[in-house]
């Protein structure tokens, strides 16, 4: 069936619409979250935390972080952020934890360069995913991301499908 000039403008629309993403940044983003890890848990409480060992920096932790939930015995997810005197990274560790990790939270001068060290705790499904900075970003939190965020998404995604039900009603009433 030959593609009409109504039809092939419908379809230079949806594609556009549709298909063409934003350009890829180096954060994730909360619509990334809901993505990657679903709601469900195997026992009540259950929560992940993005896991990493020494890595250059955050992108590259949250990137290959190991989809698993932590153990029953943790209950925080830490963040161990070390910086050049520039604010650049040099390293990240994030992993599940007990409480009492979160005693320590802050930041300290390493050296007399000006490298520093934060970290930070914080309680909540994959609420670790930035990186301390400065005193005010090392602490204690408690972040409850995941559920605004699927409830974001499914909007999003309602309205993505009505506006693409409006234009194709529109291109069949051309047609």
């Amino acid at each position: 069936m030959p593609f009409g000039t109504p039809a092939l403008r419908a379809l230079t629309v949806v594609l556009t619409l549709c298909c063409f993403l934003p350009s890829h940044t180096r954060d994730f983003t909360i619509e990334d979250l809901t993505h990657l890890y679903p709601s469900t848990t195997p026992w009540p409480g259950g929560f992940k935390c993005f896991t990493c060992e020494d890595v250059k920096d955050n992108y590259e932790c949250n990137r290959w972080s190991a989809d698993v939930f932590c153990p029953r015995e943790t209950s925080y997810c830490f963040t161990n952020h070390r910086m050049d005197k520039d604010g650049e990274s040099l390293s990240v560790t994030k992993r599940c934890v007990s409480s009492s990790v979160c005693q320590s939270v802050g930041c300290c001068q390493l050296d007399q360069n000006g490298a520093r060290e934060c970290t930070a705790c914080c309680e909540g499904n994959i609420c670790n995913i930035s990186v301390p900075h400065n005193a005010s970003d090392a602490g204690f939190a408690t972040i409850m991301l995941h559920s605004s965020a699927w409830g974001l998404r499914k909007s999003w995604s309602l309205l993505r499908l009505l506006v693409l039900i409006i234009i194709l009603l529109c291109c069949i009433s051309v047609c």
